[in-house]
């Protein structure tokens, strides 16, 4: 036997070795991707194809193309959704974000942290439908706030009813309902960081804001990224709040894309249309996320 074929000899052990192990791997794996593919894609799949129709829930679907995505685009009551599900991204990554980083890191290292972050998390316990309730008795019409506000002799803005003010003061709803849980991960975050770093920058003089912004804030990069990212994508999908405290109204004028979706879909009856939103808006949500983990994750990128 020459040297190469012995050499070959010796190493077909082991590609049968790792050939078994792949197959063994593969036959753990595949139930799951099977699953994810029966409940995931495939309904997405049939949704992308409705979106090329125009389907009233009745009889089989007409191919139209792209023209329920022409009509979104076009659609000034679409177009208002879109502009706010902006607006809700902004003020999410604003507000509960930047809430929850100053509850976690003004209560980090106080004696019993946790049970002054309480008050904060237990909101989240709360539906969304629930917490749109909620904040509708507050801000309606001769409600709390207003007759707070009428007390001083001010005369009370209409919450609910004027655009854009009605989507900021359900922006700041949900800061209610997700503060607390933002401060929770960024409590988390702030006890996994070491302090032999922070205590070398406090023995160079730093200090406050400056030991926060040089120190503080660049350790906690990975857990900002995550927190982001999910604020991110679920700003995109906000319904229940918006659902719960004007139902999108008046006249649309509160509705995110989410909304517009099950609006067009199930009230309206236009499945097509409303899958032409709900495919714009998985792509868009997703489009978003991978972008935004792409950039923090790069390699070599400052903190």
């Amino acid at each position: 036997m020459t040297a190469p074929t012995a050499r070959h000899a010796e190493l077909l052990p082991r590609q049968r070795s790792r050939n078994t192990y792949w197959l063994s791997s593969a036959g753990f794996v595949a139930p799951a991707v099977l699953l994810a593919a029966v409940v995931l894609y495939l309904p997405f799949l049939y949704t992308t194809y409705i979106s090329f129709t125009e389907y009233n829930g009745l009889g089989d679907p007409e191919w139209v193309g792209l023209e329920n995505y022409v009509d979104m685009f076009t659609d000034p009551g679409l177009v208002n959704s879109l502009v706010n599900t902006l607006y809700w991204v902004a003020g999410t990554l604003i507000l509960p974000v930047g809430l929850g980083l100053m509850i976690a890191v003004l209560s980090h290292g106080l004696p019993n942290a946790t049970l002054f972050r309480l008050p904060f998390l237990i909101p989240y316990a709360i539906s969304g439908v629930a917490v749109g309730v909620i904040w509708s008795f507050i801000l309606q019409t001769n409600g709390a706030l207003s007759q707070v506000v009428g007390f001083f002799g001010v005369d009370a803005p209409r919450w609910l009813l004027d655009s854009p003010l009605n989507t900021f003061v359900m922006i700041v709803a949900s800061t209610w309902q997700g503060a607390g849980v933002n401060a929770l991960l960024f409590g988390i975050g702030l006890q996994s960081i070491p302090k032999e770093p922070l205590e070398a920058a406090r023995v160079d003089g730093a200090s406050g804001f400056t030991l926060f912004r040089t120190m503080t804030w660049p350790m906690l990069t990975p857990l900002t990224t995550v927190v982001v990212g999910l604020s991110i994508v679920g700003s995109l999908k906000t319904f229940d709040i918006v659902w719960g405290m004007t139902k999108g109204g008046p006249g649309g004028a509160s509705e995110t894309l989410a909304l517009t979706m099950f609006k067009e879909t199930f009230q309206s009856n236009q499945y097509g249309l409303g899958a032409a939103v709900a495919v714009f808006l998985t792509v868009v949500t997703v489009a978003a996320s991978i972008i935004y983990l792409r950039r923090q994750l790069a390699p070599g990128r400052s903190a």
